[in-house]
């Protein structure tokens, strides 16, 4: 496989780094690092960015996270090894990543489960990591960058 060219960011150089410093925000939201990953993955998945779904998988697997649980992430509401609080991040992704899939994108049951596991501030860091990893797949998937490509 090969890249339809180098990465969009690489050749803004702001971009690069005003998306690098969208990411690094999120740090401050207090939302586990763990959780924010499989965020990530699961966006990512969806999105079908292989580069992304490798980075995130392996930035996980690096942090300590189990095969186990990675690879149920795709499945995660069939598998018994998310807290509440990672499924209600998992739900508000996937809802999030497909908006245009239903006419009520984020229905108030979805956002009240997510409420009821993570405060305002926390909330927002969801959000931002969600259409942040959605920007980066994008980017990514338009590109055709290869995964593997970022090690």
């Amino acid at each position: 496989m090969q890249a339809r060219m180098k990465h969009p960011a690489m050749l803004i150089p702001d971009t690069m780094k005003a998306l690098q410093a969208l990411g690094a925000s999120v740090a401050q939201g207090g939302v586990p690092q763990r959780t924010l990953e499989l965020v990530n993955l699961r966006a990512s998945q969806i999105n079908g960015c292989s580069l992304c779904v490798d980075m995130h998988a392996h930035a996980l697997e690096k942090g300590g996270e189990s095969n186990q649980r990675i690879h149920a992430v795709g499945a995660w509401r069939e598998a018994p090894w998310f807290t509440d609080a990672e499924r209600a991040a998992l739900a508000l992704t996937e809802a999030v990543t497909r908006l245009s899939d239903t006419s009520d994108a984020v229905p108030d049951a979805l956002w009240q489960e997510a409420a009821r596991h993570f405060d305002e501030r926390a909330l927002a860091a969801l959000l931002v990591t969600i259409a942040h990893v959605n920007l980066w797949n994008r980017l990514n998937v338009a590109t055709r960058q290869v995964a593997g490509s970022f090690r």
